[in-house]
């Protein structure tokens, strides 16, 4: 049976009849291939042009952005109060700017230049807050004050019946964070941990050490660090830059964040809503689910934060310790909606 072909005429200027030469289907179809193949190659070549482009401005300008933050904090003196406070006020913009542009950028840029983009956010946050201890020392016991003035009031709600037996304690659970970061909760089992949004306002906060307890932050942290928390409930308003887990087991964590890292978690659900990719480093049996929880002023919050609320990447998660491409990651998965919890009905349950 003679071979498919197709024919291609041959013959010469002078009218003579022409010869039909048949050519194999399966030399048109090697030669489609080949030229197929030289378009993948084409088009591979470009877009990784493209991609080395693309981070390479971003190495360039973020260490430009970065190097600017250092020096405006370097230039913050003790002698001139105003001056520092306006100064750290713009450093802490800047740096908002720029832990956005790295969310922005991250789908481009190798493990190793984003775990160096984030230890550098990192090691600018750690310095605008020792800043701001140095230049803008709080009043001692600020904290318990607060809380003393606060316990003359009539308790909110959801603070009526839990909180009533821990409020002695309530001040060695704050003063314990003030030495390293702004505000938060440390030391605490079995306890209701709250703060309102003018306890927060854009600072640092720290919740550690925590067992079995219920912590709510009204507000709009700038980096909100959990660390050592067991069979705990937290849940937090939009937080400007980055959240950090580490040593977390058997808890629920609520919040909205431009990113997410955790280290070292098991057995833990996150309701998150996340602006970049969040990320997970040895960690196992974590869970999430798309950020459900609200409370009066939070959509303000969310635009204090810098965060679209319309932009969710929850499902997009990147483990470190897994590197197989095409293969789901064992260590996280989605929560089914039929055991995701409505925040909002339990709080207004409480």
């Amino acid at each position: 049976m003679a071979a498919l072909g197709v024919e291609v005429n041959m013959g010469s200027d002078d009218g003579e009849t022409n010869t039909a030469v048949r050519v194999p289907e399966r030399v048109l179809r090697r030669d489609q291939a080949r030229l197929e193949e030289v378009e993948r190659r084409r088009n591979v070549k470009e877009s990784q042009s493209v991609t080395e482009e693309k981070s390479e401005f971003f190495t360039s300008t973020f260490n430009a952005e970065k190097t600017a933050v250092e020096e405006m904090l370097s230039s913050c003196k003790d002698n001139d109060r105003q001056k520092s406070a306006k100064t750290l006020e713009e450093a802490t913009l800047k740096i908002q700017q720029l832990q956005k542009f790295f969310s922005d950028s991250i789908m481009f840029l190798t493990q190793y230049e984003i775990r160096q983009a984030q230890a550098s956010l990192q090691k600018l946050q750690s310095t605008l807050a020792e800043k701001r201890d140095e230049l803008l020392p709080k009043k001692k016991f600020a904290f318990r004050s607060r809380n003393t003035e606060a316990s003359k009031q009539p308790a909110p709600v959801q603070q009526t019946t839990e909180k009533s037996a821990s409020d002695a304690a309530g001040t060695v659970v704050v003063d314990a964070a003030v030495s390293v970061y702004q505000c938060g909760f440390s030391n605490a089992d079995s306890q209701v941990l709250i703060k309102q949004a003018e306890e927060i306002q854009q600072r640092d906060v720290l919740l550690s050490h925590l067992t079995n307890c219920k912590v709510r932050l009204y507000g709009c942290p700038s980096t909100l660090h959990i660390k050592n928390v067991r069979g705990c409930e937290i849940l937090s308003g939009p937080v400007s830059s980055s959240v950090f887990v580490d040593q977390c087991t058997d808890s629920n964590l609520v919040f909205p964040c431009q990113q997410l890292r955790t280290h070292n978690t098991t057995a833990t659900q996150i309701y998150l809503h996340v602006t970049s990719r969040a990320i997970i480093e040895d960690c196992h049996g974590v869970r999430f689910a798309p950020f459900t929880w609200t409370y009066p002023g939070i959509h303000d919050h969310f635009t204090v934060a810098g965060l679209d609320p319309n932009r969710n990447n929850w499902t997009e998660v990147d483990d470190f310790n897994w590197l197989a491409a095409g293969t789901p990651s064992p260590n996280w998965t989605v929560i089914p909606e039929t055991e995701r919890i409505c925040w909002d009905v339990v709080e207004q349950a409480s």
